[in-house]
Parts: structure tokens; sequence; C-alpha cells
């Protein structure tokens, strides 16, 4: 029977991520004095890397959703 690369695809990330954080957490183990001793510095730099990593997705109000009419939104504001 041939498997698909989508049905290896997902163990093959769990265990990539699994390496990954237990590789983070000795990493942060062995230089924890260093983080501790900087940690606002990594917080201040935490701020623009979310901004770019995470994306713009929170900001509302920039136009229409997809040709919806600009009608009511619920049956409350027919009035």
């Amino acid at each position: 029977m041939k498997r698909s690369s989508s049905s290896l695809g997902r163990p093959l990330k769990t265990a990539l991520l699994m390496v990954a954080l237990v590789g983070g957490f000795y990493l942060l183990r062995e230089h924890w004095n260093h983080v501790a001793g900087n940690w606002i510095y990594l917080l201040l730099l935490a701020c623009p890397l979310m901004h770019l990593l995470l994306g713009h997705g929170g900001h509302g109000g920039h136009g229409g959703y997809g040709g919806q009419s600009a009608g009511p939104r619920n049956d409350s504001d027919k009035g």
C-alpha cells in the first residue's frame, strides 16, 4: 500500500517540532543567566518580530468584504 506525501508530512512536522522544543529547552536551560539578565531587551525585540511574522490581520475598517452590500448587518439595524 502506497502512502501519499500528505499523510507522511504531518508526523514528520510533529517530530521536527518536538525536536525543536526539546532543543530550545536545553538551550534556554544552559543559557538562563544570559536570558534572565537581558529579558527586557528580548521582550522589546519580540514586539517588532511579532508584527513582522504575524502580519497585519488585526486591522479593521479597510473597506468592504468581498462585494457585500452596505445594508443592515442584523435585524436590529433595520430601523
